[in-house]
C-alpha cells in the first residue's frame, strides 16, 4: 500500500512521491477542517522525542486545528542502533500521544529507508512539508501554514497563538515568516558550549543587523526551526529542496522576493545548543568546531563590508530609467571592494536587462534584488572578506556596528550585553521594502 504525497520537482512541476505504509505506524486521519497550522518536525537520531511536544502541549489552545508532522528520517545503510532508536522513537511518541491527548493531532512518519545520496533534513522537511501541504489542498486550505521547528527545541507557551494571530489577523495576505529565536545561554550542557553559542547567536544577527543597515531587502534570518509559509505558496515555488544543510537558507530566499515576507516577533523559538555532525554547516557543526578549536575573539565580516553595500543600495536612488550618464555615475558611486568583485560590463548588461523587462522604478528595484539576492551578497561578503577587508574580533565589529544602528554599546567588551542590543535590534520591524 502507498499513500501519495506532493513531492515538487526543482522545475515547479508537481509530482507524487509514495510514502510507503511500512512508514506509519497508524492510517493518517482526515485533516480537520480548521486545520490551519501544520507543525513539520525533521528527526534524525534524536535521544529525546518527548520534550518538544510536552512544549507544544502547554501553550494555550487556539480557535485553529493543529497537527504536528514527525518524520523520522533515515537513509537505508543508516547504522543498525540508528534505526532502532527511530522505532523506539516512533513508539514513544504514539504511547505520548494516547496517555498525554493533546489538543493537536500527531502524525509519526518512520522513512528508514531514504536513498543515501539524499538523505537527509532538506529532504525531511520535504517529505513533511509535502505531506502538509497536500492535507491543506485536500479541502481548500491554500492559505493554511506549514510551520518548520526541530526536534531538538522549544518554544514559548503563545507559540501557537502568535502563529494564528500573525498569518490570520496581523498579516493575512504575507505569504512566510521567519520567528522569533534564541539559544538558551545557560543549563546542563558544558558550560564551553554555551560560551560557543553565544558568539554564534551574536554573529548571525550582527549579520543581519549588516544587512539591515545596508538597507537590503533579504536582510532576514533564514534558521529552519524559526520559519513558516502558506501552503499554496509552498507548491507554487516549488517546494523544500533536498540539501543537507542550508535548505533553510536557499528556501526562504525563494520567497522573500515574492514581497510581503514579515518576521513573527511575539513569540519565541529556543533552538538547542548542542553540537551535531549530521549537516556540513550550521548551528551544529559550529558548534563542534567551537569545541574544538575555542576561538575567544571569533573573527567575523569586518563591518565596512556592510557599509559598502550601503553606498550600492544608495547608488540604487534615481537610476531608473537608465542613461549612459546614470549608469557612469552609478559605477562611480561603488566603493573600490564592489568595482573589483563585480563585473562591469556583465552587471550594465543585466542593468539594461531589468530595465527592458521593467515598467516603472519599482519593478526595477524589485528585479534588481532578486538578481542581487542573498546568495549573491553572502558571496561579496566572502570576496571581501578574503580579499578587501580582513575579519575583526566579534565583540569589536558588532560594536562598531551597534554604533551604526544608533545603539550605545556596553562600555567594557561584554559579549552577552552585547547580544542583548542585538537580540532587541533584531525585533524591530524590517520591511522587505526593495520587493
Amino acid at each position: 500500500m502507498l499513500i501519495s504525497a506532493f513531492i515538487i520537482s526543482q522545475t515547479g512541476k508537481i509530482d507524487r512521491m509514495p510514502l510507503n505504509s511500512d512508514w506509519l505506524t497508524a492510517p493518517i486521519p482526515k485533516p480537520a477542517p480548521e486545520l490551519r497550522l501544520s507543525i513539520v518536525i525533521p528527526s534524525h537520531n534524536e535521544p529525546d522525542v518527548i520534550s518538544t511536544l510536552e512544549s507544544l502541549s502547554r501553550n494555550t489552545p487556539i480557535d485553529s486545528a493543529v497537527e504536528v508532522i514527525w518524520v523520522l528520517n533515515a537513509a537505508a545503510n543508516a547504522l543498525p542502533e540508528i534505526q532502532a532508536r527511530h522505532i523506539e522513537s516512533q513508539q514513544a511518541i504514539e504511547t505520548w500521544k494516547q496517555t498525554k491527548r493533546p489538543e493537536f493531532e500527531i502524525i509519526v512518519i518512520n522513512a528508514h529507508d531514504l536513498p543515501p545520496k539524499h538523505a537527509g533534513v532538506g529532504l525531511a522537511r520535504r517529505i513533511g512539508m509535502d505531506l502538509a501541504a497536500e492535507r491543506f489542498q485536500s479541502f481548500g486550505c491554500p492559505e493554511g501554514v506549514i510551520v518548520c521547528l526541530d526536534a531538538d527545541c522549544s518554544v514559548a507557551p503563545n507559540y501557537l497563538e502568535a502563529l494564528e494571530q500573525h498569518f490570520f489577523e496581523t498579516f493575512p495576505k504575507s505569504p512566510a515568516c521567519s520567528l522569533n529565536f534564541a539559544h538558551p545561554l545557560s543549563g546542563h550542557l558544558p558550560e564551553a558550549l554555551y560560551k560557543g553559542i553565544l558568539r554564534y547567536e551574536l554573529y548571525l544577527r550582527y549579520y543581519i543587523q549588516g544587512l539591515r543597515y545596508a538597507q537590503l531587502p533579504h536582510a532576514f534570518h533564514t534558521i529552519g526551526s524559526s520559519m513558516a509559509v502558506r501552503a499554496g505558496v509552498y507548491q507554487a515555488q516549488g517546494g523544500m529542496n533536498r540539501r543537507k544543510a542550508g535548505e533553510d537558507f536557499y528556501f526562504l530566499h525563494k520567497l522573500i522576493p515574492l514581497g510581503g515576507f514579515s518576521q513573527l516577533n511575539q513569540t519565541t523559538v529556543f533552538p538547542s545548543p548542542r553540537i551535531s555532525n549530521r549537516v556540513p554547516f550550521g548551528t551544529g557543526r559550529a558548534m563542534g568546531e567551537w569545541m574544538l578549536h575555542p576561538q575567544a575573539e571569533y573573527p567575523v565580516y569586518h563591518p565596512q563590508t556592510f557599509a559598502d553595500l550601503r553606498q550600492l543600495v544608495l547608488a540604487l536612488d534615481g537610476l531608473y530609467p537608465l542613461t549612459p550618464l546614470k549608469i557612469e555615475a552609478f559605477f562611480a558611486a561603488l566603493p573600490q571592494s564592489l568595482k573589483t568583485w563585480l563585473d562591469l560590463r556583465q552587471t550594465q548588461e543585466k542593468l539594461n536587462e531589468i530595465q527592458a523587462n521593467s515598467t516603472s522604478e519599482k519593478v526595477f528595484r524589485q528585479r534588481f534584488f532578486r538578481w542581487l539576492d542573498g546568495f549573491r551578497i553572502l558571496k561579496f561578503t566572502h570576496f571581501a572578506r578574503d580579499h578587501v577587508y580582513p575579519e575583526k574580533p566579534l565583540v569589536t565589529a558588532a560594536t562598531e556596528l551597534a554604533l551604526w544602528r544608533g545603539v550605545n554599546p556596553p562600555e567594557s567588551a561584554d559579549l552577552k550585553k552585547l547580544l542583548e542590543i542585538f537580540r532587541e535590534l533584531d525585533l524591530k520591524s524590517y520591511s522587505d521594502s526593495g520587493y
